[in-house]
């Protein structure tokens, strides 16, 4: 069996959206210092990632979206020098500092690096602890925490770069991933499934009914089993029947019920479960090619153990 890659980079510790924000650095600490206390670090490929090129990132977005986020960090760099603002604010929720280029750039570098490192054989399956998240993002908006969409960009690099014919894009995030919907909805090589907690952020929950999407919608407080079903009822026939040739995962941990930020009912059994179910799928149609993405997932502790959870399916540890 091929290892496990963990991908991920100093540089997403530096992007931060100010104080007392929930997607902050210490996320990915949490993460590490999970992974050193578990000893679960040495099963694990450690790989830093290069940034992604704009040529790439431009397969999921508009080039007057990727530019005007470009031009604002300039715009930020030369403010902060002159000991101007640190932050600039795009929505309520989401703000960019002077290394938020840098980090998305690499956010998007780490789920592009993991695909050709499981494509080429390298590696078995991949994570990418990455900063700035991107399941919110749409081909022209930033929003929600997210600037640039990590697995979207991975799914159509799959598709474009490699050659494959059909991939699936999983998403277990307590929030809709509406900008995975926005980019890939109507594209028949790619096959998207999700559960997500509504009516909840963002606003109107699913918005097409294109046949490629598979988004369902659960009210708060679902918990574990009533997820499990969902799974095997809607998520598993489609994805049987789509045969795809690699899977990408929007590894969201915000819908435990130790998270805040969402009212749902999952623990680590259920992320476990989860990624098990995904591993059959990708074992029986994609050489158990998998590329997973941090996306949200807030209370601390619970993030860490529903990465450790998620992270030992997938190295088989």
């Amino acid at each position: 069996m091929g290892a496990t890659g963990y991908f991920s980079h100093r540089d997403f510790w530096q992007h931060e959206m100010g104080a007392g924000h929930p997607e902050c650095p210490a996320r990915l600490s949490a993460i590490e210092d999970r992974l050193l206390v578990t000893g679960l670090d040495h099963a694990l490929d450690r790989r830093e990632p290069g940034p992604a090129a704009l040529s790439d990132i431009e397969l999921a977005h508009g080039r007057l979206h990727v530019a005007s986020l470009r031009g604002l960090s300039d715009v930020l760099r030369e403010d902060m020098q002159a000991g101007g603002p640190t932050h600039t604010a795009l929505d309520p929720d989401t703000a960019i500092n002077s290394f938020t280029w840098d980090a998305a750039l690499r956010a998007a570098g780490a789920a592009l690096e993991a695909t050709d490192a499981v494509i080429a054989g390298e590696l078995e399956n991949a994570f990418c602890a990455v900063r700035p998240p991107g399941h919110h993002a749409c081909r022209d908006k930033a929003m929600g925490f997210c600037f640039f969409n990590n697995v979207a960009i991975a799914a159509k690099y799959a598709l474009e770069r490699h050659g494959l014919k059909r991939v699936a894009i999983v998403d277990f995030d307590v929030h809709h991933g509406n900008g995975t919907e926005d980019i890939v909805a109507g594209d028949e090589r790619i096959l998207m499934v999700s559960f997500y907690q509504h009516p909840f952020y963002p606003e109107g929950g699913s918005q097409s009914d294109a046949a490629n999407l598979v988004n369902v919608p659960v009210p708060a407080y679902t918990k574990g089993m009533d997820v499990r079903e969902i799974i095997e009822m809607m998520w598993m026939p489609r994805l049987e029947a789509h045969r795809p040739e690699m899977i990408f995962i929007s590894a969201g941990f915000d819908a435990h019920r130790e998270d805040d930020m969402g009212q749902m009912g999952l623990v680590e059994q259920d992320y476990a479960w989860i990624t098990s179910r995904i591993k059959d799928i990708a074992q029986r149609h994609a050489h158990g090619r998998i590329v997973s993405c941090l996306e949200g997932g807030y209370n601390l502790s619970a993030l860490a153990r529903s990465v450790e959870a998620h992270l030992r399916v997938l190295a088989d540890v």
